[in-house]
């Protein structure tokens, strides 16, 4: 459902579902009346919201106080004072907690102040409230059933606002630990929500960005059960795999998957054209280095070879994978010149060893080691 219908729907069925709730009787011989009159009677919104909280403060067991407070939630959410509107609100809903169009006055007064706590909070408020009215039985009255069915309704809609406000703050929100704990309420709150879905891929970031990789690998893990075209997914399972030495041919799967939608992917919007072609070398890199490890230590030789040569330009800015790369390409290529007798394998496992003896990496003593008796069982320089 599309913002601008659910917003719309839900005003429409507010006002109906609410018009008569908060009726108001003036006593104008009273001091309480005659400051209710003047109220009504004000114009000036700045004077009319001091007035609403001089009754307010001087009479808040007034059988009108639930009328003052459901004019002040939207006075002050008009006047950008958004903490006191979500008091009204608070103040509201312990005298009338079925006010389901005050409760949804607070939770939009706390998406207008982008507060990712007062947001769950209100949301849960609203959901609360919305979920006791949508359960009222069916009034016997046949003149009743009209307006229970408008309350049923609106508080219906409801709901699904509430999921909507947690969707939206966690998409404009650019703190992942907040992201993530508007996404998770979300999802408590209605696993089979329509926003979750909608979300995924920023989700999926939050968690990366968070260090929460564990949560990041089975998300991706759920979502490439159903489809597998997002590559940042991919890689990240797939190393995944790769890292804990498990299911190998997982691991080729999705590399080979990665470089299957890189031939094809377009270009994102709002990305530029360099860093999007970065970010193509990177990821094709990755998939063939990921390949070609996985062959190396299966002792595909030939594969490994392939694999990690068509990586290697693609990875050489990042060290330790271009030490691992030079690594297995020296042994791949010692492995296939031995058996083979060509003596350019040989001097190719000298030079890629050679290199990956020079870089700093958990590969480099092992690289000089077997530099030196490369050198020793060929005498190659």
């Amino acid at each position: 459902m599309r913002l601008s219908i659910l917003a719309a729907a839900l005003a429409l069925a507010a006002g109906l579902a609410t018009a008569q709730r908060h009726k108001l009787t003036i006593n104008a011989e009273t001091p309480e009346g005659q400051l209710l009159q003047q109220i009504g009677q004000e114009t000036d919104e700045s004077k009319k919201l001091a007035l609403l909280e001089k009754f307010a403060a001087e009479h808040p067991k007034h059988e009108g106080i639930t009328w003052v407070y459901a004019q002040m939630i939207p006075a002050y959410t008009k006047a950008n004072q958004f903490d006191k509107a979500m008091e009204a609100g608070e103040k509201l809903l312990a005298v009338d907690p079925e006010d389901l169009e005050m409760a949804h006055a607070a939770l939009k007064a706390a998406e207008a102040k982008k507060d990712p706590a007062a947001v769950i909070k209100w949301a849960a408020k609203a959901s609360e409230a919305a979920r006791k009215v949508a359960q009222t039985p069916k009034p016997q009255e046949e003149g009743e059933v009209e307006d229970w069915k408008t309350q049923v309704d609106f508080a219906k809609q409801l709901d699904v606002y509430t999921e909507y406000a947690l969707y939206a703050t966690a998409l404009q929100t650019t703190d992942p630990r907040k992201k993530i704990q508007l996404v998770e309420v979300l999802e408590q709150r209605n696993p089979q929500s329509q926003y979750l879905p909608q979300i995924v891929g920023q989700r999926f970031l939050a968690y990366r960005q968070a260090g929460e990789n564990e949560k990041a690998v089975a998300l991706a893990e759920k979502v490439l059960e159903k489809e597998q075209d997002d590559e940042d997914m991919l890689l990240v399972v797939a190393n995944s795999y790769l890292e804990k030495k498990k299911e190998p041919d997982k691991v080729l799967a999705y590399s080979a998957r990665i470089l299957e939608i890189m031939k094809t992917k377009a270009k994102p919007e709002g990305v530029s054209e360099a860093d999007w072609d970065n970010k193509k070398k990177l990821t094709v890199g990755l998939a063939h280095w990921m390949t070609g490890v996985i062959h190396a230590t299966q002792g595909k030789w030939a594969q490994a070879d392939t694999a990690l040569r068509a990586a290697l330009p693609l990875v050489g800015g990042n060290e330790q994978l271009k030490a691992a790369a030079l690594f297995f390409l020296g042994l791949s290529n010692y492995r296939l010149g031995e058996k083979s007798g060509d003596q350019d394998r040989i001097l190719d496992a000298v030079r890629f060893t050679e290199q990956c003896a020079a870089i700093r990496s958990p590969y480099q003593t092992q690289a000089r080691a077997n530099l030196a008796s490369i050198r020793r069982q060929y005498v190659v320089k």
